[in-house]
């Protein structure tokens, strides 16, 4: 995660699903957003693996699974946690006003 960038407004708070990320878009880039034990992450949306987008799978236990190869990725640090993704994705700092999200890219 990189301390220089840009604030984007990514959503409201209340249309961010635990189980299911939420596609947003900043600059140029595709992030899937999530929400897990009421903190919210940000990651970017397509796989290391193959392409996929991570908006079109579900987060569950803090991990975000690849619906085309089921590759499973910490939603915190972006590290690839199963195969057959060995390369980790980036993340995005995030924080919240009110029950606006903002994400920096």
């Amino acid at each position: 995660m990189s301390s220089t960038g840009q604030w984007h407004f990514a959503a409201k708070a209340d249309d961010v699903d635990d189980d299911e990320p939420t596609l947003v878009r900043a600059g140029e880039r595709q992030i899937a957003l999530c929400r897990f034990m009421d903190s919210f992450y940000a990651i970017d949306n397509i796989c290391s693996h193959e392409y996929a987008c991570f908006t079109d799978g579900f987060v569950e236990n803090g991990e975000i699974e690849c619906p085309l190869h089921q590759a499973r990725f910490c939603i915190q640090t972006g590290r690839a946690l199963s195969a057959p993704a060995e390369i980790d994705v980036d993340t995005f700092e995030v924080k919240r006003e009110g029950d606006s999200l903002y994400v920096k890219v």
